[in-house]
C-alpha cells in the first residue's frame, strides 16, 4: 500500500473461515467535511468519501478487508468494526486510546462500522454485510432483495459542539432533532419529504431487511405498517426464526428480518421512534419514516399521484413489556456451546452518578441536578481513557502508569441496587482500571442496572467477543433463584446486550482473543461519562494464542 507518514493507518479486518476462495478487498475511506442539508439547513458534516451514511461494504465470510483511512477532517478519528472479533489483530479494533491512538487531522491512515472518537459516530457510520462463504447459503429461503436499514440520529447543529458543551457544563447533552432511516428523516419532518427513503418490494416477494441501530443515544422501536417481520439473525449470528410486528434495537444492535410482499399493493410506512426507559429524562420524541413501496404502486413505474402511505401504530415510548417480550424471543438456531465450568464469575453494576461540583469550578460548569456534574460507572469506577498512549500499546510495551489491573470483580459495596439508593453512593471513583483474564478462561458476567439517578435500559457492547445471553430479568439478581432461569441450551449469541431497566442480564464467553478489549454502554453520552471498563486478556501458548505485533503505521498519540 506504499509508504505513509506518521499519521497513516491501514485497518485489517479478517473474517476467519476455512474457505479456499478467500479474497482480499481493499477500500479507501476519506474522512472529510461534506455539505449535507437536512431539516432546511445545510451543515458541514463529517462523512466518509462524501457519503452519508457511509459506503456499504459487502464481503464473504473468510475474506480479508483492508481499509486505508485518510483523515481530511478537523477532528481526530478512529474507525471501529462493530462486532468483528479481530482475532489476534486488536490493533485494528478502533476505539481511541484503547487499541490505538486516533488518526490526526491531515493524516492517513451486519455488522456495521462507525467512528469511535467523540461523537463523530453521529454521521460516520455504514453497513458491513458478511455473506456466506462460496458454496454455502443462508439457513432460510434466499431473499429476492436485501436492503440495509440504518437508523440514526440527526442534530441540527455540529454534534461535536453538543458533546463539548455538555462536557464543559456537566449537564446532559441536548437531545437530537430528528431520527433518520438511511440518513433521511422522512415525511414527518420539515423540508424532508422529497428525500424520504424508498424501499422497493413486489407482490409475492420475500426480502431481507438488515436493520441497524446506528443512533448515538437512543434505543428505537421499528415497525412496518400492516406487515409481519420474521427475525432470522441478530448481531451477525443466525437465530431461530420468530415472527413479530415490532423490533426494538439498542444502539449498536442489528437485526436481520424477512418481510413478505403479502399485502395489497400500495405504500406503507416503515417507522422508528424512541424507546425511553429513563424516567424524567429529556428525549427526542419525533418519528422517522421510510416507505415500503410495492412495484405496482410506484410512480416511477407509471405517472400517477402516489397513494398516501399507511402509518403503523408504534408502541408507547416507555413500553418495556413489548421490549421484554421481543428480547426474550431470541434463541440460537443450533445447540450452543455455552461455557459451563466457570473460571471467572463477575458481577458488574452499571449506572449513572452525580459528581459534586469541585471547589475550583464555577457554577456554570456544574449544571447537572442540584449543581452537580453527570457521571457514570461500572462497579463504582468511572472509566477514564488515557491521553498519551493507547491501553494496548501500554500493555504490549510495558509502559508503567497508564492503567492498573485492579478493576473490582464485584461491587465494592453491596446495596439494594434497584431500590432507593443512598445519595452517598452517587459519586463514583475515576480510574483507568482493567480486569485481567487468562487466555482460555470461561467467563460469566452478571450486568446489574442500578437506580442511581435513574434506572435505564443500557445496551452493553463488548469489543473483541461474541457472548451468549443466558438470562435476563428485573430487580436485583439473586444467584439462588435466578440461576434456575439460565438457558444453557440455545441462548442467543450477541455482541451487544440490552440490560433491562431496573434489571439484570447474564452473559458468558471464553476469553480466547488476547488483547485489551473495552466493554461499554453504547449510549455514547454514557461512554463520555465513564460507563465502561476494559479486559486485558493475556496471551496463551504459541503463535496462534498470541496477539500479533502492531502494524508499522500504527498512529502515535
Amino acid at each position: 500500500m506504499g509508504i505513509f507518514n506518521k499519521f497513516s493507518f491501514i485497518l485489517l479486518v479478517i473474517f476467519l473461515s476455512l474457505s479456499a476462495n478467500a479474497e482480499v478487498q481493499r477500500h479507501r475511506f476519506v474522512i472529510q467535511a461534506t455539505k449535507v442539508k437536512r431539516l432546511c439547513k445545510t451543515h458541514n458534516t463529517i462523512t466518509v468519501n462524501g457519503m452519508f451514511p457511509g459506503p456499504t461494504l459487502e464481503i464473504k465470510n473468510g475474506d480479508t478487508l483492508e481499509v486505508q483511512v485518510v483523515n481530511k477532517a478537523r477532528y481526530n478519528v478512529t474507525i471501529h468494526w462493530h462486532g468483528v472479533r479481530q482475532m489476534r489483530t486488536g490493533w485494528a479494533d478502533g476505539p481511541e486510546f484503547v487499541t490505538q491512538c486516533p488518526i490526526r487531522p491531515g493524516g492517513k491512515g451486519t455488522l456495521w462500522w462507525h467512528a469511535h472518537s467523540s461523537w463523530l459516530r453521529a454521521t460516520v457510520y455504514g453497513a458491513l454485510i458478511i455473506r456466506p462463504i462460496e458454496g454455502k447459503s443462508y439457513p432460510f429461503p434466499k431473499p429476492k432483495r436485501e436492503t440495509p436499514i440504518l437508523l440514526g440520529e440527526w442534530w441540527d447543529t455540529n454534534p461535536i459542539d453538543v458533546v463539548r458543551e455538555a462536557t464543559r457544563t456537566g449537564a446532559a447533552p441536548n437531545v437530537s432533532d430528528a431520527y433518520t432511516i438511511n440518513a433521511q428523516p422522512g415525511d414527518l419532518y420539515k423540508c424532508s419529504s422529497k428525500e424520504t427513503t424508498i424501499v422497493p418490494i413486489d407482490s409475492g416477494e420475500t426480502n431481507l431487511l438488515r436493520v441497524i441501530n446506528a443512533a448515538l443515544n437512543q434505543p428505537l422501536f421499528f415497525k412496518v405498517a400492516n406487515h409481519k417481520l420474521t427475525v432470522v439473525g441478530a448481531d451477525a449470528s443466525y437465530t431461530k426464526p420468530f415472527t413479530t410486528s415490532v423490533l426494538m434495537l439498542g444502539p449498536g444492535q442489528t437485526t436481520d428480518v424477512l418481510i413478505r410482499g403479502d399485502q395489497p399493493p400500495s405504500r406503507y410506512y416503515m417507522a422508528a421512534r424512541a424507546y425511553q426507559s429513563a424516567q424524567n429524562a429529556p428525549f427526542d420524541n419525533t418519528t422517522t419514516t421510510a416507505i415500503l413501496e410495492y412495484k405496482s404502486a410506484s410512480c416511477a413505474a407509471k405517472k400517477c399521484n402516489a397513494p398516501t402511505p399507511i402509518m403503523p401504530s408504534l408502541p408507547a415510548y416507555n413500553d418495556t413489556n413489548t421490549v421484554t417480550a421481543f428480547s426474550q424471543s431470541f434463541r440460537s438456531r443450533e445447540k450452543a456451546e455455552v461455557p459451563t465450568d466457570i473460571d471467572e464469575s463477575l458481577f458488574f453494576t452499571i449506572g449513572l452518578g452525580l459528581n459534586n461540583c469541585p471547589p475550583n469550578f464555577r457554577k456554570r460548569r456544574c449544571q447537572g441536578p442540584n449543581g452537580t456534574r453527570f457521571t457514570a460507572s461500572m462497579n463504582n469506577v468511572s472509566f477514564v481513557l488515557p491521553r498519551n498512549f493507547s491501553l494496548l500499546q501500554a500493555h504490549q510495551q510495558g509502559i508503567p502508569g497508564v492503567f492498573t489491573t485492579d478493576f473490582p470483580a464485584n461491587p465494592p459495596l453491596k446495596f439494594d441496587y434497584t431500590g432507593n439508593v443512598s445519595r452517598s453512593l452517587f459519586q463514583p471513583v475515576p480510574g483507568t482500571k482493567l480486569y485481567k483474564l487468562k487466555y482460555g478462561s470461561r467467563v460469566q458476567i452478571v450486568l446489574q442496572d442500578t437506580s442511581i439517578v435513574t434506572p435505564e435500559n443500557h445496551p452493553i457492547h463488548l469489543h473483541g467477543y461474541d457472548f451468549y445471553i443466558i438470562a435476563q430479568g428485573f430487580g436485583n439478581f439473586d444467584p439462588k433463584k435466578d440461576s434456575s432461569k439460565f438457558n444453557l441450551v440455545d441462548p442467543p449469541m450477541r455482541n451487544t446486550v440490552g440490560v433491562p431497566v431496573n434489571g439484570w442480564a447474564v452473559i458468558r464467553f471464553v476469553a480466547d482473543n488476547p488483547g485489551v478489549w473495552i466493554m461499554h454502554c453504547h449510549l455514547d453520552v454514557h461512554i463520555n461519562w465513564g460507563l465502561a471498563m476494559a479486559f486485558l486478556v493475556e496471551n496463551g501458548v504459541g503463535k496462534l494464542q498470541t496477539i500479533q505485533p502492531p502494524p508499522p503505521d500504527l498512529p502515535i498519540c
